[in-house]
């Protein structure tokens, strides 16, 4: 079952770090299907670079995190206003068909931090 546990968790942590990264990339690196899709959401230029560095250094961190633990779970919490700020703006512009990478992000993210044996929230 440990086993297990670990595996579900590293298959979350190489998700977020795929989706993310490309994500980034494509923002940072200006894409023009990427430049297009965020300026019909209604972001501009600066913003789509604002959040494509702000991806990229979650990214940078989750890579990090590979051999510095603390820096892992800062990132992935880091990461998940993006992932349910994708989620959201995707379901506000109706856009059904594409939301599924926002929403499996949001869940990477929970998965990550609950499966993860040195992270735990005390209320």
């Amino acid at each position: 079952m440990k086993m297990l546990v670990q595996v579900i968790h590293w298959i979350a942590y190489g998700y977020l770090l795929y989706a993310f990264g490309y994500a980034s990339l494509f923002k940072v690196f200006q894409k023009h299907s990427m430049m297009e899709n965020m300026s019909n959401f209604g972001f501009g230029k600066v913003w789509t670079l604002f959040i494509g560095y702000g991806e990229l250094l979650g990214v940078i961190g989750l890579i990090a995190g590979f051999w510095v633990h603390q820096v892992k779970n800062l990132s992935v919490m880091w990461l998940f206003p993006f992932a349910i700020g994708a989620l959201m703006v995707h379901f506000a512009y109706k856009d059904y068909t594409f939301f599924y990478t926002a929403l499996f992000c949001c869940a990477a993210c929970l998965i990550g931090l609950a499966t993860d044996k040195n992270f735990k929230v005390i209320l």
